[in-house]
């Protein structure tokens, strides 16, 4: 692979570290890879984004996620953590919805959260997760549809902490059905440097990766 491809694969990288034991110094490597590599964001826990902000400034573009991994908190508690990154510095907010409701059939439900959620994140870059390991074709065409509507930015394929993760069929899937003005991120299961290429000429936007720094670049 060239260092051009290289490159241009790694600026539509979010550079990710979610685990639930992850230290500050694991942050902190992170943030400096992502500065190093020029990858498109770094997407970290809630709890690091002050820190993060603090020690970066404008040098980093911060994601954060809110209703994590599970997405079945109130809207109000996903409203109030959303505000919470963006004012301790997150420019990109990666959601869960609440996939119990996707299941219910309840849209109007669904329709409201990412409603609220639009409001709360006030402007700023807003990924909307819909764990499609969990889904029937049925359920992620309709959640297409409402994401399109709803004004969010990005669909996203997983959190990488379900039964599995994107699947090139599935960014097929959403290509298909997703408004023109929503983007797609793919995360979970990337691992080889073929990996990342194969999602993007697949037609997705954005991947959330904690391996494609060493993938491409072999550190």
């Amino acid at each position: 692979m060239t260092e051009d491809k290289k490159k241009q694969i790694i600026s539509r990288v979010d550079h990710t570290l979610l685990k639930a034991m992850a230290t500050w110094e694991q942050i902190d490597t992170l943030c400096r890879e992502a500065v190093q590599y020029k990858t498109a964001s770094v997407c970290i826990p809630p709890s690091y984004v002050k820190r993060a902000a603090e020690a970066y400034g404008g040098g980093l573009v911060i994601c954060t996620v809110i209703g994590f991994p599970l997405g079945y908190s109130s809207i109000e508690t996903k409203v109030f953590e959303a505000e919470d990154a963006i004012g301790k510095g997150a420019a990109e907010i990666d959601m869960v919805i609440n996939i119990g409701d996707v299941k219910n059939r309840a849209w109007d439900l669904v329709e409201q959260e990412l409603a609220a959620l639009r409001g709360a994140v006030r402007g700023k870059i807003l990924k909307v997760i819909v764990e499609t390991c969990y889904l029937e074709q049925a359920e992620k065409i309709e959640l297409c549809r409402l994401v399109s509507e709803s004004g969010a930015d990005f669909i996203k394929t997983s959190t990488g902490f379900g039964t599995g993760g994107a699947t090139l069929e599935d960014i097929a899937l959403l290509r298909a059905h997703i408004g023109k003005n929503v983007r797609i991120k793919a995360a979970g299961g990337m691992r080889s440097a073929g990996d990342h290429e194969a999602f993007f000429d697949a037609g997705a936007d954005r991947l959330g990766s904690s391996s494609a720094i060493e993938a491409l670049y072999g550190t």
